[in-house]
C-alpha cells in the first residue's frame, strides 16, 4: 500500500517526521518496506516563460526559445513541436540532473548557444508523457522552483500489508492507525448517504449470485464532459505510480485508493437493455478486458452483465465493450462487495492481478460500499460536471451482523502482563473504531466493524490491545521452568537410534516428498485390491507426478537410486525413515504410520580400494546382513528372519526374506524383480529391506547381560555334514543352539559346498563349534562326548552324512 505524507495529512494531524511515522507504523503491525523524497532530483528545475521562438538557422526541426527564468534571460535550443512564445514550461538549468542519469551543461548544438533543457512531463519523471514539453499554468511564475510551483515535494511511504489487514489497504485505513498512536481525531471526506431505492431510475439492477455478491449498489450520472484531470488528481496517482487515464477513470481509481473500496465505471450508452446482471460465466463464453486481451471465461466465475453479454469480470478488471472513452456522456458508477474466494480463484484462473482484486481477495467492508459511491458522485459533479440521477440500487441479500465478543479485562492484563481498566482498553479500541459497552468492571461488549474481517475471537482483540499499547510498553518476562529433563520421546529416540546405526552401517539417509504420483503402483505391480493402493488424493497437488499421498517408502528411494545411477554414481546404499499415509473409514484425515525403508545396489565395498577389494556386487546375503545387524544393535533377539512363505510382486521369487517376532511379520527384504526394475529403469541387481517402525518400537529389547571374561582357554573343533539342498544353514546352527549343551560357547558356519564329487541334490555345510567351560580346562574326551552328541542330532534331523573335513 503506498501513500504520500502529504495526502495522509489531509484525513489525520500528526507531527511526527517520516522516519518515526514509519517506525510507529512498523511497530502498530503495519511493516513499511521504504521511505521515498519525491522528485528530490528537480532541484535545479524552475519555471520558464518563452518569450520568443525563432527558427535554428542550421538545422530544419530545431528551434531558438529565448526565455525568462526569474530576472534572468536565456536561450535554449528545443526539438519539441509545442514550444511557442508566451508558453509556461519547465526548464533543466546547466548542473540538473534529470532521471536517467542525464546531466545539463551550457554548450552548443549545431552551432548555437543553449543554456538548459525544455523538459516534457516524461523527461521530468513526473509521468511517461514524452509528447512535447510540458505546458504549465499561466498562472505561475517564471523562475520559482518547479516542485514548489507544482507542488511535487512530498514523501512517499509503501506499507507492506498482511493478508489479514485488507482494512489498511486505503490512506483513510492507515489514517485511522495514525489517529489511534497519535492520539488525534480521524477525518473522512463529508458525504451525504442516501437511502438507494431503485424507484424511477433508469437502469435495473439483477443479482443472481448473492453468495458471491452480497451488496451492488449502482448509480448513474449524465452529462459527463470526459477529459484530463486536474492537476492535483493527477499529482496524487502519479506520486504512488499509477497514469492519469482521463478524469472518470482517475476519480474512481483516487476513491479506491481512499477508502479501500474498488469501485468501476461503465459507458451507460453501452450497456444493453440499461441492465445490469450479476451472474456466472455461460459455457464458452469469452470477455475481452480494458488491458485488450481477449479471456476465456469459465462457469464458476462471476461476471457483471447487461442483457446480453460479460461487461466486467467481477472484482477483477471492467471490458473494453463498456469502457468510458472521451465523447462518454452517461456514466454508470459501481460500488460492490464480492466474495474474496471467488475474487481470488477467478484472478488465478485469468492470470490477473489487479488493485481491484487485491483488496476484494482480502475482504472489503461492505458497510463502506455506499460510502465510496457517493464520494465519487461528488467529485464527478465538481470536477466533470455531471448530474447524478436521484435514486440509484442498493441490492443487499446476505451482509453479516456485526460480530459482537466479549473482552475481559482481567484475562487481558494476565495474557499481556499489565494491568488495565475497563476505560483504558475501551479507549484503546474506540480509538480505531471499535464499539464498546462496559458490561461490567470486568467485561466489554465490543461490536466488532465490518472493516475488521480479521477479529473473530476475544484474543484477537487482546492482540490489538498489545499493538496500540505499544509492543515496546509491554514488560518482558522470563516464564518459570523447573529444573528437570522434559519427557523424551521414545519413537523419537528409537528413530535416533536407527539413523546412527543405518550411517554406522555405510547408508545415507534420504527425505524425499510425502506426495507421490499414482503411477508409482503400477510400476510397483501392486494388485488391484492391495492395500497400498488405497491412497489419500491430493485435492490441489503441486504437480501432477505428486498427486497421492504415500503408502509405501520404497518408489521413492528406487527414483533416488535411478537418479544417482543415471549420473554415474553407480554404488548406492541409501534409508528412509518416513510416513506413510493410510485413509481410514469415516475420517478426514488419514493414519499416519512410520516405515524405514532401505536400498543396496553396486559393489559391495563400495567405499573401498578396488585394488585390495576387487568390484564384487552385492548379493542378497548384504541385506539380509544389514537387517541383522540392525536387530543385533537393537537388541531384538527374539526376531529372526526366515524364508518367505507369502510374495511381493516387486520381488524376484525365492530371494524374499520375513522378518518376525513368532507369528508378527515385521518387514520383510529381499531383490528387487527383474520386471521392476526395468520399470523403474533400473540397469544394475537391486536389494531392499522395509520394516514396521511402529511395530518395531513396540517390541521389548533384551537385556544387557555382563558376564565376566573367561578364565579357561576355548577348544574349537569342526564338523562337515551332507545334507540335501532344502536344509538352511540357518536351520544347522539353531539345531546345535538349541541342543542346551552348556559347554558350546559358539557355532558358526565356514564353508558350504556343492560340486564334484557331492552328490546331486546334496550340499556340505562345514561348522566350527567352540567349546569352554568356567569351571576349569576341557580335555579331548569331554569335548568328544559332547561333539559326538551333536554329530548325531545333525545325522538323524537332517538326514545327513557325516563328512571328512
Amino acid at each position: 500500500m503506498k501513500f504520500t505524507l502529504n495526502w495522509l495529512k489531509k484525513y489525520v494531524d500528526f507531527t511526527m517526521s517520516s522516519a518515526e511515522l514509519a517506525e510507529r507504523l512498523t511497530m502498530a503491525g503495519l511493516e513499511v518496506d521504504s521511505v521515498d523524497e519525491l522528485f528530490s532530483h528537480l532541484a535545479n528545475v524552475r519555471v520558464a516563460l518563452i518569450d520568443n521562438v525563432r527558427p535554428h538557422p542550421n538545422a530544419d526541426r530545431l528551434v531558438l526559445c529565448d526565455i525568462t527564468v526569474g530576472s534572468e534571460k536565456k536561450q535554449i535550443v528545443c526539438g519539441a513541436p509545442n514550444a511557442a512564445a508566451g508558453l509556461l514550461t519547465p526548464v533543466a538549468l546547466p548542473g540538473a540532473v534529470l532521471p536517467g542519469g542525464l546531466k545539463i551543461k551550457k554548450g552548443k548544438i549545431r552551432g548555437e548557444i543553449s543554456e538548459g533543457m525544455l523538459c516534457s512531463a516524461g523527461d521530468l519523471g513526473i509521468s511517461d508523457d514524452h509528447q512535447g514539453i510540458m505546458e504549465l499554468d499561466a498562472a505561475l511564475r517564471p523562475g520559482d522552483l518547479l516542485e514548489d510551483a507544482l507542488g511535487l515535494a512530498d514523501t512517499l511511504i509503501d506499507v507492506d500489508l498482511t493478508p489479514n489487514r485488507p482494512d489498511c489497504a486505503s490512506v483513510i485505513g492507515i489514517g485511522r492507525e495514525v489517529a489511534a498512536f497519535a492520539g488525534t481525531e480521524l477525518r473522512r471526506p463529508p458525504v451525504d448517504l442516501p437511502v438507494l431505492t431503485g424507484k424511477g431510475v433508469p437502469f435495473t439492477v439483477q443479482v443472481d449470485a448473492p453468495a458471491e455478491c452480497p451488496r451492488y449498489a449502482a448509480r448513474l450520472l449524465r452529462n459527463v464532459k470526459v477529459g484530463p484531470s486536474p492537476w492535483w488528481l493527477q499529482r496524487q496517482l502519479l506520486a504512488i505510480g499509477l497514469r492519469p487515464i482521463n478524469n472518470v477513470v482517475d476519480i474512481t481509481n483516487f476513491v479506491m485508493l481512499e477508502t479501500g473500496q474498488p469501485l468501476h465505471a461503465f459507458d451507460f450508452n453501452k450497456i444493453n437493455g440499461s441492465k445490469i446482471v450479476v451472474r456466472k460465466a455461460g459455457p464458452d463464453e469469452k470477455i475481452t478486458t480494458l488491458d485488450g486481451q481477449e479471456r476465456q471465461l469459465d462457469p464458476a466465475m462471476l461476471m457483471i452483465c447487461d442483457e446480453q453479454k460479460p461487461v466486467a469480470v467481477a472484482g477483477v478488471m471492467g471490458g473494453a465493450n463498456s469502457e468510458v472513452a472521451d465523447d462518454s456522456r452517461e456514466i454508470l458508477l459501481e460500488s460492490a462487495c464480492f466474495d474474496p474466494i471467488s475474487v481470488r480463484r477467478t484472478a488465478r484462473k485469468l492470470n490477473l492481478g489487479t488493485d481491484a482484486s487485491f483488496r476484494f481477495e482480502r475482504g472489503v467492508d461492505p458497510q463502506g460500499t455506499i460510502y465510496a459511491l457517493e464520494r465519487v458522485v461528488r467529485l464527478m459533479i465538481e470536477i466533470c460536471g455531471a448530474e447524478p440521477v436521484a435514486d440509484g440500487f442498493d441490492v443487499c441479500s446476505s451482509l453479516k451482523e456485526p460480530q459482537l465478543l466479549e473482552l475481559r479485562v482481567q484475562r487481558t492484563s494476565d495474557l499481556l502482563g499489565v494491568d488495565f481498566t475497563a476505560g483504558e482498553l475501551a479507549a484503546f479500541l474506540t480509538a480505531i473504531e471499535f464499539k464498546v459497552i462496559e458490561l461490567d468492571s470486568d467485561t466489554l461488549e465490543v461490536i466488532v466493524p465490518g472493516f475488521r474481517v480479521d477479529i473473530e475471537r476475544e484474543i484477537d482483540l487482546v492482540e490489538e490491545i498489545a499493538r496500540l499499547k505499544g509492543y515496546n510498553e509491554i514488560p518482558t518476562t522470563l516464564p518459570v521452568v523447573p529444573m528437570r529433563f522434559s519427557e523424551q520421546d521414545n519413537n523419537r529416540l528409537l528413530r535416533r537410534k536407527l539413523v546412527e546405526i543405518m550411517t554406522a552401517l555405510g547408508f545415507s539417509q534420504a527425505i524425499n516428498y510425502s506426495f507421490v504420483a499414482e503411477k508409482h503402483f503400477d510400476l510397483l505391480g501392486l494388485a488391484a485390491a492391495d492395500p497400498r493402493r488405497q491412497t489419500v488424493r491430493l485435492l490441489n497437488p503441486l504437480a501432477e507426478e505428486q498427486n497421492v499421498m504415500r503408502t509405501t517408502l520404497l518408489p521413492g528411494l528406487l527414483e533416488n537410486v535411478r537418479r544417482n545411477v543415471n549420473h554415474q554414481v553407480a554404488d548406492v546404499q541409501l534409508f528412509e525413515i518416513g510416513k506413510i499415509f493410510q485413509p481410514r473409514d469415516n475420517e478426514l484425515l488419514p493414519e499416519e504410520k512410520f516405515r524405514l525403508t532401505a536400498v543396496l545396489s553396486g559393489r559391495r565395498h563400495a567405499n573401498a580400494p578396488v585394488i585390495h577389494f576387487g568390484q564384487q556386487p552385492c548379493d542378497i546375503f548384504d541385506i539380509k546382513g544389514v537387517a541383522e545387524s540392525l536387530l543385533n544393535e537393537l537388541r531384538l533377539s527374539a526376531v529372526k528372519l526366515v524364508a518367505s512363505e507369502g510374495n511381493e510382486p516387486y520381488c524376484e521369487p525365492g530371494t524374499l526374506l520375513d522378518c518376525r517376532q513368532e507369528d508378527v511379520l515385521l518387514g520383510r527384504c529381499g531383490r528387487l524383480s527383474r520386471t521392476t526394475m526395468k520399470n523403474f529403469a533400473l540397469r544394475q541387481d537391486l536389494f531392499f529391506l522395509d520394516l514396521d517402525f511402529e511395530l518395531l518400537a513396540q517390541l521389548e529389547q533384551t537385556p544387557r547381560n555382563f558376564v565376566p571374561l573367561p578364565k579357561f582357554p576355548a577348544v574349537r573343533w569342526d564338523i562337515a555334514v551332507l545334507v540335501p539342498d532344502s536344509v538352511g544353514g540357518g536351520e544347522i546352527l539353531k539345531a546345535i543352539y538349541d541342543s542346551g549343551e552348556p559347554l558350546i560357547e559358539q557355532a558358526e558356519i565356514f564353508d558350504v559346498y556343492q560340486g564334484d564329487p557331492i552328490a546331486e541334490g546334496k550340499k556340505s555345510i562345514a561348522v566350527s563349534i567352540s567349546y569352554r567351560s568356567g569351571e576349569g580346562t576341557l580335555d579331548d574326551d569331554g569335548v568328544g562326548v559332547v561333539h559326538q552328541k551333536i554329530i548325531d542330532l545333525l545325522l538323524s534331523g537332517f538326514d545327513g552324512q557325516l563328512r571328512d573335513v
